[in-house]
Formats: C-alpha cells, sequence, structure tokens
C-alpha cells in the first residue's frame, strides 16, 4: 500500500510519463494542442483519462448538473453512435447513469482496457498506448459531429 503523499508521487509521475510518451509518439507530433479534453466547446461534455487499478479509461463524459440536460446532450450523442464508434470494431460503452466517487451522476461514453494496474509501474506501457491511441481516436470522432450537437 502507498501512503497518501506516495500515491499523490506516483499519480504525478505516471502523468508527467504520459505526456512524454504522447510528444514522442508521430501521429500526435505537430498537434496545436496535445488533448481537447476539457475545451470540447461543446457545454456539459469533456473528454477524459482515468488511470486505476481496474485498467485503464478513456471517456468521452456528459456532466450536466441538470438531468433533463444531460439526457437530452446524451440522447443527441446516441443519434451519432456509428460516428463515435468509428475505428472501435468492438463498439464503445454507454452508460446513461454512470455515478462517480462523489456521488455525482453523469453519463460517460467510453472504452477501457483491464488486466493492468496503474500501481504497477511495467504496465504503463500497456497504459500509455492504449490511452493515447484510443484518446486520439475518440478525439477525432467527436470533434467530427461536436457541430452538430452544440448547443
Amino acid at each position: 500500500m502507498y501512503s497518501k503523499d506516495e500515491l499523490k508521487s506516483l499519480k504525478k509521475e505516471f502523468w508527467e510519463s504520459f505526456a512524454s510518451y504522447c510528444e514522442v509518439q508521430p501521429y500526435l507530433r505537430r498537434r496545436r494542442k496535445m488533448w481537447v479534453l476539457y475545451n470540447t466547446k461543446v457545454k456539459g461534455v469533456e473528454l477524459k483519462f482515468d488511470a486505476t487499478r481496474d485498467g485503464a479509461f478513456v471517456i468521452l463524459e456528459v456532466n450536466h448538473r441538470q438531468e433533463d440536460q444531460r439526457l437530452e446532450m446524451y440522447e443527441k450523442l446516441t443519434w451519432y453512435r456509428d460516428n463515435l464508434e468509428k475505428d472501435f470494431p468492438e463498439g464503445l460503452i454507454w452508460d446513461i447513469c454512470f455515478v462517480r466517487e462523489t456521488g455525482q451522476q453523469v453519463a460517460r461514453i467510453y472504452t477501457k482496457k483491464t488486466g493492468i494496474d496503474f500501481h504497477r509501474r511495467e504496465d504503463w506501457g500497456d497504459f500509455f498506448s492504449f490511452m493515447a491511441k484510443q484518446m486520439y481516436l475518440l478525439e477525432r470522432n467527436f470533434m467530427k459531429i461536436a457541430e452538430y450537437i452544440r448547443e
């Protein structure tokens, strides 16, 4: 087990290593900004990474505070399901009611890789390659439909 400070240090090292990994990937070069993430220009929609003891996750999250707006945006995204799932042969996981650790309800569309553990440094290469490739695809597919779902 890690102490609170050790875990904080491990997370910082992980994300710094991931950034370094992304900087040398040929398909990510010459991008003005590495990832869109919180700057999707669609209210209440964010792209996220998550690395846990359960695996790696690449997420498109709908997090409007008002449930009706959240559900409306999720429905809009379902209209473009084929576009979002392009390049994902096994599809994406669609979760209309995901509950964060904080108790906040959000809707998530994501892909995951299990069987790897954030605490094992020898798994970091698997995390990095999965997260970078999958976020590249998800971000590209989302940006193609973003102008159609803006409020």
